[in-house]
């Protein structure tokens, strides 16, 4: 089953060169584990103006890259990138889904 998620997590002011450069360079292990998970088409995007980013991603089968916490890659990452987003007392991201209201194929 294919689906489409987006969710929006928030960056600290002053980071966003920091976290292009993070992800610029993203360790091989984590998308390779992306990739097995069924995660595929993944974006972010900054808005500038309030520093949330917003995250779109599709997946085939029934678990997207929030599923995979449990992962010791997964929970690397997230003391990774700690310093520069808000997040969650075991580090990961503090992360909302949205709801989808609109799609046009």
């Amino acid at each position: 089953m294919e689906k489409r998620e987006a969710f929006k997590m928030f960056l600290k002011p002053g980071f966003k060169e920091e976290y292009k450069k993070r992800h610029a360079a993203l360790w091989p292990e984590m998308k390779e584990l992306l990739q097995k998970g069924g995660v595929y088409d993944y974006s972010i995007y900054l808005d500038e103006d309030t520093n949330i980013l917003f995250a779109f991603q599709k997946t085939k089968g029934d678990a997207g890259s929030q599923d995979m916490g449990d992962n010791p890659i997964v929970q690397k990452w997230w003391d990774y990138m700690a310093d520069i987003m808000e997040v969650n007392p075991d580090n990961s991201p503090i992360s909302i889904p949205l709801p989808e209201m609109f799609h046009m194929d």
